[in-house]
């Protein structure tokens, strides 16, 4: 009978997936070798048959009858499941090895095919042969039962862990299908909170607005004048909150998809100067905030009020960070085909850990105290903003790896055609 040899694609296929070693020793050491070596020469020269395999026969065919088992001498084969064109390995054995020997013990069709991945040599035992052995000589055949039986039983713990396993995935894969579904439960359910905060708090935020515009316009001078500070810390802060409200709702419509710019040209040189000089709060009062601009910064294409919204969170960030005498600096030049902005401060600093992740809703930098926390809601707006726009930002270490400096792009092309 002629032996199936492999195409010499579907050799390298399965040569290719493991890598082979070689010129392996023969394995003295191998148990059932030395139960079958006490059976002496002469009895061992009456029951082994050499044989020889060149690189890619079938040695062994699944579904096949089994008459012989095999001791390899030299060589190494593959042991595979499946279509051959498209095999499954199983695994791999060398010299000293033995393959086929449920043969010995049992009628069934072999449960797994033997590929030669080398030119072979193979001691072969018939069952015929192996039936005389055990009756000649009991106690070798009864070692050489209790080697196989030991690799059946070893077979079989390893059959027993990789149901264990697979079980473990299986189960692992159900908790996180579970785990998924929770998670995409409480993403709704963040989305809706979102929706009702925004929906809840506009309106008063606006009553807020107009009482305190009513107040500046019905108060006498007097108290106008000698109240003015304590306004403009209200007309802040209801801008911060409106501000807040604003990137809340924004931040969802940027998430899913829904951008919604108006562009114009836009004289960012004039925009940064009344970002730095919108009237001070209290906590900005010792804090010395100036933007040096080049006289010749060009414009860009861009939604003013979306990027005025950017400035203001990145200048309240530093203001927020900066220690009294601090410094803050807001910085634009151009640079080939985009403007690139910077806010500069002389706080803390951002951790190299948290600088990709503070750009994330809700994200807090893993050393801020207490007084400084906020929403995690501005950077997560700059990113989503900025991106919209076609450019990038991120954070950097500032003068003198002191501080930290943010910076963002946007293209100018738009505005020069």
């Amino acid at each position: 009978m002629v032996a199936q040899t492999l195409t010499p694609q579907e050799l390298d296929r399965l040569i290719d997936t493991q890598p082979l070693s070689t010129g392996l020793p023969v394995r003295l050491d191998s148990p059932f070798l030395r139960q079958l070596a006490t059976a002496g020469r002469d009895v061992l020269d009456e029951l082994i048959t050499e044989q020889q395999y060149q690189q890619g026969e079938v040695i062994l065919q699944e579904g096949e009858i089994g008459q012989a088992m095999y001791i390899i001498w030299s060589g190494r084969v593959a042991v595979v499941k499946g279509n051959l064109a498209s095999p499954i390995v199983l695994g791999y054995r060398g010299p000293g090895e033995i393959i086929g020997e449920m043969a010995l013990l049992e009628d069934e069709p072999r449960s797994a095919s033997i590929i030669a991945l080398e030119n072979m040599r193979l001691l072969r035992i018939s069952r015929e042969d192996f039936s005389q052995l055990l009756s000649r000589n009991p106690s070798v055949g009864m070692g050489i039962l209790g080697t196989l039986s030991a690799r059946l039983r070893a077979a079989d713990d390893a059959r027993g862990a990789g149901l264990r396993a697979e079980d473990r995935l299986s189960q692992q894969v159900s908790e996180l299908q579970s785990e998924k579904q929770q998670l995409l439960e409480l993403q709704q359910l963040r989305q809706e909170t979102t929706d009702l905060i925004v929906h809840d708090l506009r309106h008063p935020i606006s009553s807020l607005f107009g009482i305190i515009k009513l107040l500046e316009m019905v108060l006498p001078a007097e108290a106008l004048a000698a109240n003015q500070s304590l306004l403009n810390l209200a007309n802040s802060t209801c801008e911060h909150m409106q501000l807040l409200v604003d990137s809340l709702l924004d931040i969802a419509r940027m998430e899913s998809g829904e951008v919604d710019l108006y562009l114009e040209e836009l004289d960012l040189k004039r925009l940064i100067q009344e970002a730095v000089n919108r009237p001070v709060t209290p906590t900005q009062e010792n804090v010395s905030l100036r933007a040096t601009l080049p006289p010749d910064l060009p414009p860009v294409v861009a939604d003013e009020e979306k990027i005025h919204r950017v400035l203001a969170n990145l200048i309240g960030n530093a203001v927020k960070y900066t220690p009294a005498g601090g410094k803050i600096v807001v910085a634009a030049r151009r640079r080939k085909e985009q403007v690139r902005v910077s806010v500069t401060d002389t706080g803390p600093g951002i951790p190299p850990e948290d600088r990709e992740r503070i750009f994330e809703r809700f994200a807090q930098v893993s050393e801020d105290n207490a007084r400084g926390r906020g929403f995690g809601l501005g950077l997560a707006f700059c990113r989503l903003a900025v991106e919209a726009h076609g450019g990038k930002i991120w954070v950097e270490p500032g003068e003198g790896s002191r501080g930290s400096r943010f910076i963002f792009t946007l293209p100018l092309n738009a505005a020069e055609n």
